[in-house]
Parts: structure tokens; sequence; C-alpha cells
């Protein structure tokens, strides 16, 4: 008789669980995510960085999520720590536009600062993508991204990644790695958490300690 160890049931369980993860018959679908042209200037500096994520080697796979899913960030009023960004206008970061050329970005002041997304509505939130910066490789610390039906996030926060390992923004120690941006965007697993507003953190990069954003795209559907 053959023995089957039970940590071997228990994968198993977790796998069907996680391919389950939007319940019942769910037509799940990649999401609608266009990708802007890589466009990195020079050599990679060697980043010496604690907490860095391995590049993944090759294209990140679709992100799937219920029919339907779209950028409910496009065009949406955008409200920032920084009144008069050094470089751009806050509108930029839902304009549609994720070229890493000079023009398409937002240039923040220094130290944390962060910008908050209206949806307008409360949403289901399956994927939030970011992009920072991606004309060099760079890293950019304290990355925190939450969700919550609160303009001031005063009450009903959730954070939905968190890369601060040290507390030093002062939102909680984050378990989530740093990484390299690139022209994929940083992809977040919202989890299908309910919101209007997104609000992304950032405090500097390994470049310098200004924040950018060329664009944020929220992925989700109205809530009826």
């Amino acid at each position: 008789m053959i023995k089957i160890k039970s940590v071997t049931w228990i994968t198993l369980l977790l796998t069907l669980l996680s391919m389950n993860a939007f319940a019942g018959d769910v037509d799940l679908k990649p999401i609608p995510l266009e990708l802007p042209k890589p466009m990195f200037v020079g050599t990679p500096q060697n980043l010496n960085v604690p907490n860095l994520e391995k590049p993944l080697g090759e294209a990140r796979p679709d992100f799937l999520a219920p029919a339907g899913t779209q950028n409910v960030a496009l065009d949406k009023s955008v409200i920032s720590t920084d009144d008069f960004p050094i470089i751009g206008e806050i509108e930029m970061i839902t304009d549609g536009d994720k070229d890493a050329a000079d023009g398409s970005y937002v240039e923040l002041g220094p130290f944390v600062q962060h910008v908050t997304i209206d949806l307008e509505a409360k949403h289901t939130i399956y994927a939030v993508v970011i992009w920072h910066f991606h004309k060099q490789a760079r890293v950019y610390f304290d990355v925190i991204v939450q969700v919550s039906n609160d303009p001031e996030f005063k009450d009903g926060v959730t954070t939905i990644f968190n890369n601060d390992h040290d507390n030093t923004s002062k939102l909680g120690k984050g378990k989530d790695m740093n990484y390299v941006e690139t022209a994929e965007g940083k992809l977040i697993d919202a989890k299908g958490v309910e919101g209007q507003y997104v609000r992304c953190f950032s405090r500097g990069n390994s470049n310098n300690d200004l924040n950018h954003y060329i664009e944020v795209e929220v992925f989700g559907k109205p809530v009826k």
C-alpha cells in the first residue's frame, strides 16, 4: 500500500483553492494591459539594494480577472502631497501615456510622497499596475499601495502592497520585496478588494531622493 504524505494533500487543496479565487463559474480573462516600449538608456548600474527580488527572466504571464475588467483609473482625478511637481502635471498619472521619454512623467519632491486616485465610485479592484520610471534601471523605496472608501484614508484602509521593510515611512513594516523598474511596470494583485480611492506612496529611489510617476492603472469593475 502506497502512503501519501499529508503535506501533498494540503498542497493540492491550496492549489485548488487558489484556482477558485474568484468563486463560482466566473469567466476569467487576461486584463487588457498594454505595455509601453522598453527604453533603458545606458548601462544599468550595480544596484546595491537589500531585499531585492530577482528578475523573472521572461515576460510576465497574463493576469486573469473576471471578464469585463478594465482600467478604471483612466483620466480619473489625482491629487498629491506635492501640489507643485518639479516636472509635469499630476493629471499625467492617469492619462494613458506610459512612455518613458521626457514629457511623459511627473517628478515629485523628496522624502515620502503619495498620490491618490479617485475612481469616483466603489469598485472591485483586481490589480494595480504602477510605472514610476523606466528610462533606466532604478529601485523606488517604500512603495506602499492602499485602497479605501475614505478619501482621508483614516478608516477602512486595506494595504495591498508594502515593501517598506523597516517602517521608515511609518505605515507599518511590509513583507513585499524591492524591485527594479521596467517597462512592464509593477503589477500588484489586489485580490478583489473594494474601494473608491487608491493611494500610492514612495520615498525616493536608488538614483536620487525624488519621486516619479509615469502612470498608475487600476483594473477593476464597479460594485453594483
